[in-house]
């Protein structure tokens, strides 16, 4: 019993050292064989591939417009002058009206116009007595000198007496005819039709037939210019690409559609043409001058007010846009887009934009139809790494769905 008893000791004092350490050794290698095929796997497994949302490029039809700035001009400017000397006697407008073609405006003091009517009139009825006179005369003496009664001398000389009468009416017709212009030029009336502005001068005011000071100004508002300035670097860059796109189609007509932004901000109900182009270039601002003609039935449109026209200047069979969130820039201000090639591979391309349509970039080069341009989700990528793609209009109706 004691034999039993003591056994253990004797076994563990001689071999535990021993079986302790293979223990030891035992378990801390099933605890590596355990772990270590996990840790490696965590260590080596690659991550999954982000999501990036992409717009696929698709040429288009696209109308290319210029926002160009300028201002309003009157359709029609007439200034109202005196053509005959004298005191104004009545103003018989509304100054701010509206007057029509041919309505009085001023009345001269016709006294001494009709005084001279009248003079001239008496003086043709004096002519026209003597041509009678003269007249009859030769009839008589045509048939006198066929019996050699009068000479030859005489019958010339009724016969040039006649011509001279004859002159005489005509002239005193002239005269008649300038008097009663001059008397019709007491009544200064409207060339035009129009608005007119304030009077310059006063009943009871002296003025001068020509003078340099008109006496009111009217101006026909409906319709109504805008004339606006191109710069002639836009205009040849733009002829430039005409000549060597096909797909760029610039209208051969001036009657192309322009709208109109006013001074608010807000857009003007009217649409208006293209009437005019300068054919010269201004020295002083390099700029040429365009003329869009614009209906303005409400009179909303003064001459002189600032507007921005926006103006079609071609149309691009082929255009390529771009959401403008997918184009970045470097430090040299030279745009770029990351991609996913045919192996949902990110990479970095560069582009010429040509200008903002909207809330997109029109793009000159460096990208064709079909090019899958990331346009969300680029705080994710970088170029070389794998990425699973998804429409942004697809991934927008995700977001709405998961937020209803």
């Amino acid at each position: 019993m004691s034999t039993t008893s003591f056994t253990p000791p004797v076994l563990l004092s001689r071999y535990g050292g021993r079986v302790l350490i293979a223990l030891l050794t035992l378990s801390l290698s099933a605890c590596g064989e355990s772990t270590s095929p996990a840790s490696t796997k965590t260590q080596t497994g690659s991550a999954p591939a982000p999501t990036v949302g992409i717009h696929e490029v698709q040429p288009q039809p696209l109308v290319v417009s210029a926002e160009l700035s300028g201002r309003t001009a009157a359709y029609r400017i007439a200034e109202v002058r005196p053509q005959v000397s004298g005191i104004v006697i009545e103003r018989t407008f509304r100054e701010g009206g509206k007057v029509e073609a041919g309505e009085a405006l001023y009345q001269i003091d016709p006294a001494i116009y009709q005084a001279n009517y009248a003079s001239a009139k008496a003086t043709l009825a004096r002519d026209e007595a003597m041509l009678t006179t003269a007249r009859l005369k030769v009839k008589r003496f045509a048939g006198l000198i066929k019996i050699k009664a009068v000479s030859q001398e005489v019958y010339d000389e009724a016969d040039a007496a006649l011509k001279e009468a004859q002159a005489n009416v005509e002239m005193g017709k002239a005269t008649l005819q300038t008097a009663r212009i001059a008397l019709d030029y007491t009544q200064v009336s409207a060339p035009i039709a129009g608005h007119i502005g304030r009077s310059t001068i006063t009943q009871g005011a002296l003025v001068t037939g020509n003078q340099a000071t008109a006496l009111a100004t009217i101006r026909q508002l409906d319709p109504i210019y805008v004339d606006v300035t191109q710069s002639s670097a836009e205009l040849l860059r733009l002829k430039k690409r005409a000549l060597g796109n096909d797909e760029l189609q610039r209208s051969e007509t001036l009657s192309a559609p322009v709208e109109l932004i006013l001074e608010d901000g807000s857009q003007y109900a009217h649409k208006g043409e293209l009437k005019f182009s300068e054919v010269t270039v201004d020295e002083g601002t390099g700029s040429v001058t365009l003329r869009a003609l614009f209906p303005n039935p409400e009179q909303q449109l003064l001459p002189g007010m600032y507007v921005r026209a926006r103006v079609q200047e071609s149309v691009q069979q082929q255009a390529i846009l771009v959401p403008q969130q997918g184009i970045s820039r470097n430090a040299n201000g030279e745009a770029s887009a990351l991609l996913l090639n045919a192996d949902d591979e990110v990479e970095m391309r560069a582009l010429n934009v040509v200008r903002a349509v909207g809330n997109q970039w029109l793009i000159g080069s460096g990208l064709v139809a079909g090019d899958r341009v990331i346009v969300d989700g680029l705080q994710k990528v970088r170029p070389g790494v794998k990425a699973s793609a998804i429409m942004i209009d697809a991934a927008n109706e995700s977001r709405d769905t998961n937020s209803n």
